[in-house]
Parts: C-alpha cells; sequence; structure tokens
C-alpha cells in the first residue's frame, strides 16, 4: 500500500500532472486534457504511409484519453529516431510527450510503474535489440502482474518499435523478437504490414487493458498503402488475434507477417504467371494466431508454406506449424509444410550476405513448387 502511495506521489510529481481523480480508491493526478482536432474522415481511400499511420494512431489515442502518454529515446525534440512521433510533441505538450535517457532499464520500469498506477504508456524502444535491456520489466512486471493479482491489477502498456532486419545495420540490430515475445503468457504481441494495420492494431493496442507488444518494421515505416474510409475514423480499431487474407488462391496457402507479406505477394505473382493460385495470409497478430483462418484456408488449397525472417529454430513458423499439426487441417494437407525462414547465423553486415540470410519471393517460389511437387 505505501509502495503505491509512493509511486503515485513520485509519478505526480516527474510528469507534473493535473485534475486529481480517484483510481482504485487513490487520488491519482491525471493529465491537463488536451483537445485537438487535426483528422478527417473521407469517403474515400486515402495514401499514407506506415509511418504517418503510427503517427495518427497515437495521436487520436491521445487525444481520446488524457492518460496515455509517449516515452523513449527521442521521441520528442527530434520527432522521433524514424520521424514515427513527429509533431507529437508541439501538440501535446512536454508532459506527454517525453524523451528519455539512454537506459532502456530505466524507462521502461519507468512506463510499467506508471501503467500500475493508472495511466496509459507507450514506450518506444529504438529497436527491439535494446528490449533486452528492459526484459524484466516487459516479462517479470508487465507480462505477470494481471494475472498474479488474479485479474485486479491491470497492466495498460503498449511497447512499440522497429523489429528485424533493416539494412546493413549487423547482427546486434536486425533480431526479430516475436518468437521471443511470442512465448509470453500475459503478453499480446503485434506485427503490422500494411497503413491500415498499423493504425488500427497501435489503437487497439493502446485500448487493451494488457499489455501488448507492437513489433514494427524500419523499412515499412516509408511504405505507402491506402486507408480505407472506415480506418480513417478515429474509432477505428483491428481485433486482436485476427489474421487478413491478403491475396485469394486455390492452390497453396502462404502465411506470413511483417515486411514479409510483400515477399509472400511478390511470390504470389511470380507463381500466377506459372499458373499456380496462392492464397496469401497476413497473420497481423502473433500472439494470439488466428489459427482458424490458417486451417480453413489449408482445407481449400490443401497445402502451406510458412514465411517469417526468424532464426529457423524456436520460431514462429515452427509453431505454427505445431498448430496445423494438432488441428483437423493436417487430414487436408496433401504435402508436408514447407518453412522459409532466416538463415541460422548472427545477421551478417555486408549487404550481399545480408540478403542471403533473409527471406526472398524467389525462395518461397521454390518452396510452394514444392508442395506442388514441381
Amino acid at each position: 500500500m505505501l509502495y503505491l502511495k509512493r509511486n503515485i506521489r513520485f509519478l505526480s510529481t516527474f510528469f507534473n500532472l493535473r485534475n486529481p481523480v480517484i483510481y482504485k480508491g487513490f487520488k491519482l493526478e491525471t493529465f491537463k486534457k488536451l483537445s485537438f482536432g487535426y483528422y478527417s474522415t473521407s469517403t474515400k481511400p486515402l495514401e499514407i504511409t506506415v509511418r504517418d499511420a503510427l503517427n495518427q494512431a497515437m495521436a487520436e489515442e491521445m487525444e481520446r484519453d488524457e492518460r496515455v502518454f509517449l516515452l523513449g529515446e527521442e521521441v520528442a525534440q527530434y520527432d522521433g529516431a524514424y520521424k514515427v512521433s513527429k509533431g507529437l510533441l508541439s501538440k501535446f505538450g512536454p508532459k506527454r510527450v517525453i524523451d528519455a535517457p539512454i537506459s532502456e532499464s530505466g524507462f521502461a520500469g519507468l512506463c510499467v510503474g506508471s501503467a500500475l498506477v493508472g495511466l496509459i504508456p507507450i514506450c518506444e524502444f529504438m529497436t527491439f535489440n535494446f528490449s533486452l535491456q528492459a526484459i524484466d520489466h516487459v516479462v517479470n512486471s508487465a507480462a505477470k502482474t494481471y494475472y498474479m493479482s488474479g485479474g485486479v491489477q491491470p497492466c495498460n502498456i503498449t511497447f512499440r518499435g522497429p523489429n528485424g532486419a533493416a539494412s546493413a545495420v549487423a547482427a546486434q540490430h536486425s533480431q526479430d523478437f516475436s518468437p521471443w515475445y511470442g512465448s509470453i503468457p500475459g503478453l499480446k504481441v503485434l506485427s503490422p504490414y500494411s497503413s491500415e494495420d498499423a493504425k488500427g492494431l497501435l489503437k487497439a493496442a493502446i485500448r487493451d487493458p494488457n499489455p501488448v507488444v507492437v513489433l514494427e518494421n524500419e523499412i515499412m515505416y516509408g511504405a505507402t498503402f491506402l486507408l480505407s474510409p472506415e480506418a480513417q475514423n478515429k474509432d477505428f480499431l483491428i481485433p486482436i488475434g485476427k489474421a487478413k487474407i491478403e491475396r485469394v488462391g486455390k492452390d497453396v496457402t502462404l502465411v506470413s507477417y511483417s515486411i514479409y507479406v510483400r515477399v509472400c505477394l511478390e511470390a504470389a505473382e511470380k507463381l500466377e504467371k506459372e499458373g499456380i493460385q496462392a492464397e496469401v495470409i497476413n497473420l497481423r497478430s502473433i500472439r494470439p494466431l488466428d489459427i482458424p483462418c490458417i486451417v480453413e484456408s489449408i482445407k481449400k488449397t490443401n497445402r502451406c508454406v510458412t514465411v517469417d525472417g526468424t532464426f529457423p529454430d524456436f520460431g514462429v513458423s515452427s509453431e505454427i506449424v505445431a498448430r496445423i499439426m494438432e488441428s483437423d487441417a493436417f487430414d487436408y494437407l496433401d504435402a508436408p509444410v514447407e518453412r522459409v525462414t532466416g538463415a541460422d547465423v548472427p545477421m551478417p553486415y555486408t549487404p550481399p550476405l545480408e540478403a542471403l540470410s533473409i527471406p526472398n519471393a524467389d525462395v518461397v517460389v521454390s518452396a510452394a513448387k514444392k508442395t506442388l511437387y514441381r
């Protein structure tokens, strides 16, 4: 009890919060309400980058709920290392868009503590490789508290940032953490592909009472997609745990997430030239996985290829294959499931070797044709 009161007092002082309210019987300071009207809906699809879609998601949720704030390295004055938080400081001020020192353990712990007393932090890691410095807070504090308190103490926090291989950033900045965090009970793990994914999933993550890890991709930040009129609505959410069929096909199912959905779509175009119609599933959610979507697709195509950028051992593809074997989809398979993954080596720095270490469309095409015995 004393510990909780001290944390409330510390957070109130740190953020210089105002407008006291009562939270779970304790006096808690919340942010001064800010109101902006900056995004209008349209009746037409809107071209927007993944970067700007993430920015919109955070801005809309910060406007909607005064408890939401963003904290991370260079998120404020520099507009974010990848400009994802551009303009948020000027809109919401330094009390809600906060530059943190280079101490992931320190600022992640602060964010978890603020979530435990009722605030809604968005904790940005400049890269998820640096989240290793804070993994105790993510796994032991954030992920387990809701369960260990018997559902009494939620931890509404979103951890987000770029994940996986980028471009010539070497082994210590290229790891894919989807299987790491995807194995932890208490966490939800999302990995968007398109702008609509980015906006709808991040907004859903911020509103979810559980800790959510949002694994973005640095290369995809500048990619442009159409945002549907529905997705331009401020209350647009993508349900966590629901995959999307990006391309309909009847001959083979390609299952992937994040940037490798693009690889699968490129492979599907090449396969079509050979008379093979591939169905492409964008998982969007790593934990929970939408296994029913995969099963129904396999019942139609009778073949499956999984594609991800993780190491081959104990990866997301391994889990998907295991789930397929345990489901009734197994009886519909006409060939073993093929896996396309990253290489079983630390990521090389040199671009030619890096390119050989991650999936590409030609490898996916070969795997798909193998399931067709071609």
